[in-house]
């Protein structure tokens, strides 16, 4: 259990967690609000972050980029705690999961059939970009295509998904506040690949800090979180609401700051950090708008 645990990397739910709460947040500032659809599409989301850690977990054994000249956690399956065999089949079986948990959560949703079929495919899309990030000889996440995907689920599918999941109602303003989900999660996962980026060009895998290079992959990261608070800034100064998500800017400056200057070796500690970081924003930004 213990390595199964080490696997599932949890510290990286919080960050999968905080899109549904944005979400949750907007549908509580329209009065419609629906506790089962909120706790259902949370359910859902960690799954789906669980599939993608265990497929990365194996992805990144296939293709050599776990190696003994890595840098951060210990993997499981490269490590030789969990067989590669057992871990494709937990794979499966969290990939089940995640379709079911799916279904239920598009059946229980106020959603006319036509949008059911588009949240469908929406779904096994997910379920398809959790499992090929780093498994499989053709995985995008080899090729500096992570970064658009996490942008992609984790803040505008994620909002506006749970957003109309519960509500029936799109509105393209709230493209702002996905898109200071979208900013944030794509930070965690910077901080994460900054911290691989030796290991990462020594085995091949082409992350976006690895086309960036060192310098330009850390400017990256202060471009990123000032594109989440000022998409967060644009869209409170538009439509109202109380400015307190404005008191987790001194973590970020003080997380800049760390990316900034540590050694890549260092970062680790840096990944958990940004995703609960990330959390705390969104729960200020949505107590501020209710």
């Amino acid at each position: 259990m213990k390595y199964w645990l080490r696997a599932s990397r949890p510290r990286a739910f919080p960050l999968a967690v905080a899109c549904i709460a944005m979400g949750g947040f907007r549908a509580a500032r329209s009065n419609q609000l629906d506790w089962l659809v909120l706790g259902l599409a949370v359910w859902t989301t960690v799954l789906l972050q669980l599939l993608s850690n265990l497929a990365n977990d194996l992805g990144d054994y296939e293709n050599g980029a776990d190696h003994d000249k890595r840098r951060g956690p210990e993997r499981m399956v490269q490590g030789g705690f969990i067989a590669p065999q057992t871990m494709r089949k937990a794979i499966g079986i969290v990939a089940v999961s995640s379709f079911l948990s799916g279904i239920v959560l598009l059946v229980v949703s106020p959603i006319e059939w036509k949008a059911f079929l588009l949240y469908l495919i929406i779904g096994l899309l997910a379920i398809w970009a959790a499992i090929r990030y780093t498994l499989g000889k053709n995985a995008y996440g080899y090729r500096a295509m992570g970064d658009v995907s996490v942008f992609l689920f984790f803040g505008w599918v994620g909002v506006i998904g749970t957003y109309y999941l519960q509500t029936g109602e799109f509105h393209p303003v709230h493209l702002l506040p996905a898109s200071s989900c979208s900013f944030f999660a794509v930070a965690v996962l910077n901080i994460n690949n900054i911290r691989d980026i030796q290991s990462d060009q020594f085995a091949g895998k082409r992350t976006m800090a690895v086309v960036l290079g060192e310098r330009g992959s850390r400017i990256y990261h202060v471009l990123l979180l000032l594109g989440g608070v000022t998409t967060a800034a644009l869209f409170t100064w538009f439509n109202g609401g109380q400015w307190w998500f404005l008191m987790v800017v001194p973590l970020m400056i003080f997380n800049i700051y760390k990316v900034l200057l540590k050694n890549s070796i260092s970062l680790d500690p840096l990944v958990r950090e940004m995703a609960l970081i990330s959390l705390l924003f969104v729960l200020l930004f949505g107590i501020g708008i209710l």
